[in-house]
């Protein structure tokens, strides 16, 4: 998958010193001794937003019933299908290793359908939802019953909600053109 990204972001993030409120909802994204990311040094320009991104932080990765492979999956996915290379390269680098999404795995978040011999049975459950979801924003009746034979209806609010917030992060990240990280994996 390849972008044709300007070098240049539509909206500079902000840089230190951060106002006291900023700098204290910048501190509760990242790990501590990490200097926050650009996409929430960029959102910062909008405190309000701002709180939302720490609320679904916190639901993500501290109050989450889904275990990390699910919810990288999902992640990865929802980004590949937005072409979020950004956010996609992001997750590849912090998380990829530790959920078990790397090598060819987590090529095939971009390239793979969700029939392809790479997914297990609950990934290709995963893969699909998030493809429906993208194409048509509807979950079809045989899908939805099968989901239910590995999920409970709340984790499935999660899931859904999970796609609709990196979508979320997708249109920013694209729409803005945050810069991407060094550190971070590419397409």
């Amino acid at each position: 998958m390849k972008t044709n990204r300007i070098l240049q972001s539509r909206i500079e993030p902000l840089a230190p010193p951060y106002e006291a409120e900023v700098g204290e909802m910048l501190q509760k994204l990242m790990p501590p001794g990490m200097e926050p990311l650009k996409l929430f040094r960029t959102v910062a320009h909008n405190p309000e937003v701002l709180k939302n991104f720490v609320a679904n932080g916190r639901l993500i990765y501290q109050k989450s019933s889904l275990d990390m492979a699910d919810r990288e999956l999902v992640i990865q996915r929802t980004c590949a299908r937005c072409r979020a290379e950004y956010e996609w390269g992001v997750h590849a680098k912090l998380f990829g290793e530790r959920a078990g999404l790397q090598g060819d795995k987590l090529q095939a978040t971009m390239h793979a359908n969700a029939a392809a011999a790479i997914w297990s049975d609950r990934e290709r459950l995963l893969v699909q939802l998030v493809d429906e979801l993208h194409e048509r924003a509807q979950v079809s009746d045989e899908l939805w019953q099968s989901l239910l034979t590995m999920w409970t209806k709340s984790q499935l609010i999660e899931i859904i909600v999970l796609v609709g917030f990196y979508h979320t992060v997708s249109f920013l990240t694209n729409a803005v053109q945050v810069d991407l990280e060094d550190f971070a994996a590419r397409f």
